[in-house]
């Protein structure tokens, strides 16, 4: 099975970090890319992350190493390193908007956790168990 080489952006903040835990030893998707804001950028990810916000898993050893990108300065160079990529940026709806379209056009899938998009005809909120069929509308969204 193809494993998929996947980024965070947003890494740092707690939906990101809940992205690192849950997609650590995923069968799926190779986190191979981390991003985030330009303070963090540059920095590994275990001395980018202030913090860690979840309690009951630690950082995933395979990601405290990698070298943080900025999640606007390098789009074009994340792009190129993934399949797609899983927002999770704590910005004003209007940037989230920007930066995810940002991604779109260098033709980087993004898998979102924000709410930005919501209306946006063309952008499927998908629930893997419900409605998976929905994913074939990125076909549309390639064209456009």
């Amino acid at each position: 099975m193809k494993q998929y080489k996947v980024g965070i952006i947003g890494a740092t903040g707690m939906v990101g970090q809940r992205f690192a835990v849950l997609l650590e030893n995923h069968p799926w998707f190779k986190v191979t890319t981390l991003a985030a804001s330009p303070r963090s950028a540059g920095k590994k990810y275990k001395d980018a992350v202030k913090k860690w916000l979840i309690d009951e898993k630690p950082m995933p050893e395979s990601m405290a190493d990698i070298v943080v990108m900025d999640a606007t300065a390098d789009i074009e160079k994340i792009a190129a390193e993934v399949d797609f990529v899983f927002c999770a940026v704590d910005m004003k709806k209007d940037e989230i908007k920007a930066l995810e379209e940002a991604y779109a056009k260098h033709e980087c899938p993004v898998m979102s956790n924000n709410s930005a998009h919501r209306f946006t005809d063309d952008v499927p909120m998908i629930i893997p168990e419900i409605n998976d069929a929905h994913m074939a509308i990125v076909e549309d969204q390639k064209k456009r």
